[in-house]
């Protein structure tokens, strides 16, 4: 399995710092995975759903650590990537812009 494209939009949010789309195999996306400002550093949250009684459930997760360990490194990279290239001033494709990835979005799919 490879990652082959990743996506990236930014948000300037106290802890959420962006979403992430990723493809893989360029067959399969997951969109919806949020970059966290955590207390050790930024790292991945999976795409998730709100259950009734207000838990939160995963839709989409690594099963083991070192996959979940392999795909936070390859985001996190991207993230700070565009976070750089944001702070230089260099506007790339994806940055600041809502492409309807990410939760809430009007292109939010819901069942």
């Amino acid at each position: 399995m490879e990652i082959t494209e990743i996506r990236i939009t930014l948000r300037d949010d106290n802890k959420l710092k962006g979403f992430a789309s990723i493809t893989l195999d360029d067959a399969f996306v997951i969109r919806g995975l949020k970059i966290i400002e955590g207390a050790t550093g930024p790292f991945i949250a999976m795409p998730s759903r709100k259950r009734r009684d207000g838990t939160f459930q995963d839709i989409a997760h690594p099963i083991n650590i070192e996959t979940r360990e392999w795909m936070e490194g390859l985001i996190i990279t991207a993230y700070k990537q565009e976070l750089q290239a944001a702070e230089g001033g260099q506007a790339r494709r994806d940055s600041g812009e809502s492409r309807g990835d990410e939760p809430g979005s009007a292109m939010e799919e819901s069942f």
